[in-house]
């Protein structure tokens, strides 16, 4: 079985001190690829850099909503002319992300994260890349700026909505993912929507180091090999073994990222 963590930024400090360990434990737990976004233009050296040394490893560009506030057009500038010069190279970022909006934090800035991801989706455009979407208490406004600026599709992360919404972003041509927040029994709207939507729409994230699975003491750190047991978690939710979740979801990421495809162009040979 192949499993793609879709979701995890393992460029955060904590990995510090044993990112080279926490990669080789997700890959010998047979988590052979991981996506990386970024979320300002200070990480996106250090995340293209991961991706660069760690073959197992693919990234993503963009400004998230909760850091626009410590951003400015020259960082948009940034991401444009970072994206160019890698756009044709062997390790080429698969997305544009983590883009979005959040309204969920106090204080925040509605009509400059509008703005920052107007002009992301704007990229994402130019460059024919997906997006990875944060959609915190913000998908009906995401959605609305979807339909403006039709996309190739992409990942709404996290994804904690209504089925309504979840039908439109897959309208759309996105896949939904989850990642930690299913494992609680508490999470009866995510568990639902896991265990009712087409298999064919869902992609696995761990979101490392935040939103750790109910398992994880909290002593520990949450990485990519989590996604296992969450692989694990959506099966016992569907009543189907965890390889049909592993083989439907691997499928589903490399549809949706087609640069990390190309990357990978026999992802069957993965083992």
């Amino acid at each position: 079985m192949v499993f793609i963590d879709t979701h995890c930024h393992l460029d955060a400090s904590v990995f510090d001190a044993n990112r080279a360990s926490v990669i080789a434990e997700a890959t010998a737990n047979n988590v052979q690829i991981m996506v990386i976004p970024a979320v300002h233009s200070s990480n996106f050296e250090l995340v293209s850099q991961i991706a660069q040394q760690n073959p197992c490893c693919v990234h993503a560009l963009g400004i998230h909503p909760m850091y626009v506030n410590q951003s400015s057009t020259e960082d948009l500038q940034v991401l444009t002319k970072l994206i160019e010069s890698q756009i044709q190279t062997e390790r080429p970022p698969v997305a544009i992300g983590e883009i979005g909006l959040d309204f969920f934090v106090e204080g925040f800035n509605k009509a400059k994260q509008e703005f920052f991801f107007v002009e992301q989706l704007k990229l994402a455009k130019q460059f024919e890349l997906p997006v990875i979407l944060h959609v915190r208490k913000s998908i009906d406004d995401i959605l609305k700026h979807l339909r403006q600026h039709r996309l190739s599709g992409g990942i709404a992360h996290a994804f904690n909505g209504s089925l309504q919404q979840a039908e439109q972003f897959i309208e759309l041509g996105f896949k939904l993912g989850f990642g930690g927040a299913l494992t609680y029994s508490r999470a009866l709207k995510i568990r639902e929507l896991v265990r009712t939507l087409p298999l064919e729409a869902i992609v696995l994230e761990t979101d490392a180091p935040d939103i750790p699975p109910a398992w994880l003491e909290k002593s520990e750190k949450n990485s990519p090999k989590q996604v296992v047991k969450i692989a694990e978690e959506i099966a016992l939710l569907r009543r189907i073994p965890c390889s049909q979740v592993a083989e439907i979801t691997t499928k589903n990421s490399m549809q949706i990222l087609p640069k990390m495809a190309k990357l990978f162009t026999r992802p069957q040979a993965l083992h």
